[in-house]
């Protein structure tokens, strides 16, 4: 590895010029493996100038064995000699992973890394109540399930139990045999109670779902949330819930429809409304944001809407193992299982586990951007889903595949039509990175789409491309813009021919199919129609035909 230009939150330099001591080391080691892993430098300054290691740190494999048996449990560093030619001085590179479990020096000392204001790293202590957030984000503790230690089962509210009942009932996805149970037994089915010193108690999912008001500022003093409305400089909105939570979605939903205005629509000879934000997207993604928080540490759930859009937030960053890159297809698993589990069953969660679907088809029904997870970090979720009309043309394109299949599309179809109807042309190499989609995935649902003439492909191999067809341009009127788009491959294709046969002096029939992933008849076909247009003149029979730039072709 090359030495970095500057520290990070996963690099970290330290000057050995003086001997730097042992604590220091394993501080900065156990830190680096409490957060996102990376390396620490030996003999180099905060500057990134290298100054060389001191010789008792020289022994690698005498350094890798202290380093393990002084940290708990023992971090499987790896530790490499790197040689700076031009001060010939010698640096030691320490590569820490990131670990699965809380890491302790032997002493006893937790430490991790996090930025400060200026954007610059550092070392600090980790404190007890970080070591909940830790675990829970590795998907090693399930903080919802925990007694809420002193509390009793009168903390519970009866008027939210009842609420529960109404939500069950009103919900088509919900558990309906919850409703044949007493209060008590609402609690034990939902797992909504923990023992604490043999006594039966609510646990923290139980608070936070159906406690009075006081409990829930006793026992969950970092839970609260929030609802805001933007418009322009004024805030006309600004109301803080702190209340429990099947109550505080309520209101959210509420609060939401004055803000959220429909739009006509026509479906054939009907006259339909679409709501600027779909509201099952809405739904879930607050769900989301309550579900998945962190309650170890203290923030607030936020909806707030304003002229761009509407933004979700809610404290603590993705579980381990979740990016946004693989939101749509990692595997299912959340910060609050149990918490989690109560709201799928009482139908207000999507049971499969799969919300995250619902946001996306809550936008791409309608022809919208995509919702935004960019602006998310390690301390908060940031969902973004921008203000925008529905596209007509795009919304009949996909009500006629429902009538031609019989069912909704799917949402890979979706996303397929959406990429091309904004990027007008792809490869499916591109498809497949924009997507975050595997090749043989996107392959299946382009050929699909191609199958049912709703896009049209061209070449082959690596070199496919996708486009819309002719009458779903013909459908948006826009038929220019679907000649144009079709005659770019036989355009880019013959001028990448004549530039090959130029650069090597001639192109065979063999050169074109390796270049451009073409099938050996369309090669030959490609060819001689340039041979026709006196573009490239053939000479020689057979395999050992070779097409010569003609002579005005420089």
């Amino acid at each position: 590895m090359e030495l970095p230009s500057k520290e990070s939150l996963t690099i970290e330099f330290k000057s050995d010029v003086k001997r730097i001591s042992d604590d220091v080391i394993l501080d900065n080691v156990v830190a680096l493996a409490n957060t996102d892993g990376g390396h620490l430098f030996l003999g180099v300054e905060d500057d990134g100038t290298p100054t060389g290691v001191h010789r008792t740190h020289r022994d690698t494999t005498r350094l890798n064995a202290f380093l393990g048996n002084n940290t708990v449990p023992p971090i499987p560093t790896r530790v490499n000699v790197l040689w700076d030619d031009v001060r010939a001085v010698q640096v030691i590179d320490i590569e820490v992973p990131r670990c699965v479990s809380v890491e302790a020096t032997a002493a006893g000392k937790m430490t991790r890394r996090r930025l400060k204001a200026d954007g610059q790293p550092e070392t600090v202590p980790m404190y007890p109540y970080e070591i909940a957030t830790r675990l829970s984000s590795l998907d090693k503790l399930d903080y919802s399930a925990l007694a809420a230690t002193g509390a009793s089962m009168d903390d519970i509210d009866p008027k939210e139990v009842d609420r529960l009942r109404e939500i069950v009932s009103g919900s088509k996805y919900s558990d309906k045999a919850l409703l044949e149970l007493d209060d008590e037994g609402i609690l034990g089915a939902l797992r909504l109670v923990a023992d604490e010193d043999g006594r039966r108690v609510p646990n923290v999912a139980g608070i936070l779902l159906l406690g009075r008001r006081g409990a829930l500022e006793q026992f969950m003093p970092t839970y609260s949330s929030a609802f805001q409305v933007l418009v322009g400089t004024d805030v006309p909105v600004n109301e803080e819930l702190r209340m429990p939570m099947l109550r505080a979605i309520q209101e959210m939903d509420a609060m939401l429809r004055p803000w959220n205005p429909e739009h006509e629509y026509m479906e054939g000879m009907f006259r339909s409304s679409v709501p600027e934000f779909d509201r099952r997207a809405f739904r879930e993604a607050v769900v989301n944001a309550f579900g998945h928080r962190d309650y170890s540490r203290l923030g607030r759930v936020l909806v707030q809407v304003s002229d761009e859009g509407m933004t979700i937030s809610n404290p603590g960053g993705f579980i381990e193992g979740v990016t946004i890159e693989n939101l749509l297809t990692v595997e299912p698993h959340g910060r609050n299982p149990r918490l989690m589990d109560a709201l799928k069953r009482i139908g207000l969660a999507e049971s499969t586990g799969r919300g995250v679907d619902r946001i996306y088809e809550g936008s791409l029904q309608y022809g919208r951007p995509l919702p935004d997870w960019s602006e998310s970090s390690s301390a908060s979720v940031r969902l973004f889903i921008a203000r925008s009309a529905p596209d007509d043309a795009f919304m009949e394109l996909l009500e006629g595949e429902r009538r031609r299949t019989g069912a909704i599309p799917s949402l890979r179809v979706m996303m397929v039509l959406d990429a091309l109807k904004l990027q007008r042309r792809m490869t499916l190499s591109e498809l497949s990175e924009t997507l975050h989609m595997s090749h043989a995935v996107v392959r299946g649902v382009a050929e699909h789409l191609v199958e049912a003439g709703i896009i049209e492909a061209t070449g082959f191999g690596k070199g496919r491309a996708y486009i819309l067809s002719s009458r779903v341009y013909a459908r948006k009127g826009e038929v220019m813009a679907h000649t144009l788009q079709s005659d770019i491959d036989r355009i880019r294709h013959a001028e990448l021919v004549l530039k090959l046969a130029r650069e090597q002096g001639f192109v065979a029939n063999r050169d074109v199919v390796s270049m451009l992933h073409l099938g050996d008849k369309q090669a030959y076909k490609l060819l001689r129609e340039l041979v026709k247009e006196g573009r490239l003149v053939l000479k020689g029979r057979g395999a050992g035909s070779k097409y010569y730039p003609t002579g005005n072709q420089e």
